[in-house]
């Protein structure tokens, strides 16, 4: 069967190629960049920009292909207020809509498409369910929650749609925001956390996230959401606590009072110097926790990975990269 991955050569791409090459299937990445990635030399390539409907269809999909949507703008590079709408919806949303037009034109059915648990916006209860209320606090998880609804119509003409909600996903080449904090620590400088770190906080990683996407195509790709997130979280405190430890740094965790923190933040955000987005800082101190069980119940999916070792992988990934013991990989801004 063929498997057709738009934005395939991104972070979660580069791992699910390789998975569905080694079940036997035919893969065509579709992407506007090509790495230099050893699966291509048993998968296609094609140059696609999502934001062309002409560059989508002229992909060649059939009635028989397994699709999978991957491209995405994520919240990194942090974008000023006036710009952030026209940043994230030509490719969030209208590659989205380019991509199903496409695939009914050509009569195929499946979809893989990966969304955000920013959708959520502030945590009404927790852990979260996939029927959590949805209220994204900026352009990014509303590009995404127009994605969501846009699949909701076209499930109803008969397409099978699945939906993923990934929590920061976190794996080799992607350090993203994280880069910040690592700087910190590395020069022994305080880290300050917004709010008092007594909250959980949840990755999740690429290799779970490549995994979930096979999973679904393998159970028939349901009509159905599921969030993607780690399994028992430890708090912000004890898992910033233990990668300062790792390091051998001499940095200390500052709680703050959250509510004066965010204000500066929005201030800062009025004043178009952002140096987070508000969908990251509103929600810092607040127990975003996923519940991942219903991909347990109807994939068989579990995560594998823990949040400590993440961290700690993703550090030692920044320490040899600065010390230039590996080539830099290519950096794809996390979330």
């Amino acid at each position: 069967m063929r498997h057709i991955i738009f934005g395939g050569d991104g972070f979660v791409g580069r791992h699910l190629a390789p998975k569905l090459l080694a079940d036997g299937h035919e893969v065509v990445v579709a992407d506007i960049v090509k790495s230099d990635l050893p699966h291509y030399r048993h998968a296609q390539y094609v140059r696609c920009d999502v934001t062309d409907p002409v560059s989508v269809v002229a992909v060649g999909m059939k009635a028989d292909d397994m699709v999978y949507n991957l491209s995405a703008k994520m919240l990194s590079p942090i974008q000023v207020r006036a710009k952030r709408h026209e940043f994230f919806f030509p490719v969030n949303y209208h590659g989205t809509v380019h991509i199903i037009e496409a695939m009914d034109k050509a009569g195929a059915p499946k979809l893989v498409h990966f969304t955000t648990d920013m959708i959520y916006g502030h945590t009404v209860y927790h852990p979260m369910t996939e029927d959590h209320p949805v209220a994204p606090l900026g352009e990014y998880g509303l590009s995404k929650l127009k994605t969501e609804e846009l699949a909701a119509d076209w499930r109803k003409r008969g397409m099978s749609i699945s939906l993923f909600r990934p929590r920061l996903i976190i794996g080799p080449g992607r350090l993203g925001i994280l880069e910040k904090l690592f700087k910190l620590i590395d020069v022994n400088l305080p880290v300050p956390m917004i709010g008092s770190g007594k909250n959980p906080y949840q990755f999740i990683s690429v290799f779970d996230c490549a995994e979930a996407a096979r999973a679904a195509f393998k159970a028939d790709v349901p009509n159905e959401a599921y969030n993607l997130g780690s399994l028992n979280p430890p708090s912000v405190r004890k898992l910033l606590g233990d990668l300062v430890k790792h390091a051998g740094s001499k940095s200390i965790l500052i709680p703050t009072p959250g509510w004066a923190v965010k204000r500066t933040l929005d201030l800062l955000d009025l004043m178009n110097m952002p140096i987070m987005d508000p969908e990251q800082y509103l929600i810092a101190d607040e127990d975003c926790l996923l519940d991942v069980s219903k991909g347990k119940r109807d994939l068989g999916w579990a995560p594998q990975y823990r949040d400590e070792d993440m961290l700690i992988a993703a550090y030692s990934e920044y320490r040899a990269k600065k010390e230039g013991r590996m080539a830099a990989p290519s950096q794809v801004p996390a979330e």
